[in-house]
């Protein structure tokens, strides 16, 4: 191998086809949160936290009103939004169960806990924290060794219980 990527590179944003744009911002924007950035014609829209110049690019330029792409396909598996607390994951997590949007699955990873669904338009979202490195799970050799267990969700939502009490 003649090049390694530098440790400081970052997946800066992802840019989705969706079948409409009105649909996937009630998701992206209203649901989650993030803020609209720039409007490019009335088929594009950019998204960011913390005013980003986007994170989430969503558009219809080859998908309006299209069907989800198929599941058993090659494609996007899921975009994974990661957040800075645990407390911020419990917030996302008791905002979805609130507004009755179904989740597909939770985990706990060891490296981090996770929440998974899916947008209106059948796209993967992972939304996450990650545990502080001391606490990864290593082998007895000393590699990372992740799994896939079930998440505590009731001492997850314990998180705004515990900060509320301070």
């Amino acid at each position: 191998m003649d090049y390694i990527v530098p440790a400081q590179t970052r997946i800066g944003h992802v840019h989705l086809k969706v079948a409409d744009i009105p649909r996937a911002l009630g998701f992206y924007r209203d649901l989650l949160g993030f803020e609209i950035t720039e409007w490019y014609g009335s088929s594009a829209v950019f998204l960011s936290a913390g005013g980003y110049h986007h994170h989430i690019g969503l558009n219809d330029w080859y998908s309006k009103n299209a069907a989800p792409a198929p599941q058993h396909a090659a494609g996007l598996f899921h975009t994974a939004i990661l957040y800075p607390t645990r407390r911020d994951l419990a917030f996302i997590l008791e905002r979805l169960l609130k507004a009755g949007y179904p989740l597909s699955g939770m985990a706990d990873h060891g490296v981090s806990e996770a929440i998974y669904l899916n947008d209106p338009d059948g796209n993967g979202v992972e939304l996450y924290w990650d545990k502080p490195k001391d606490q990864w799970p290593k082998d007895e050799d000393g590699n990372l060794k992740m799994v896939t267990e079930a998440l505590d969700s009731k001492g997850l939502l314990d998180e705004l219980k515990v900060s509320a009490a301070q």
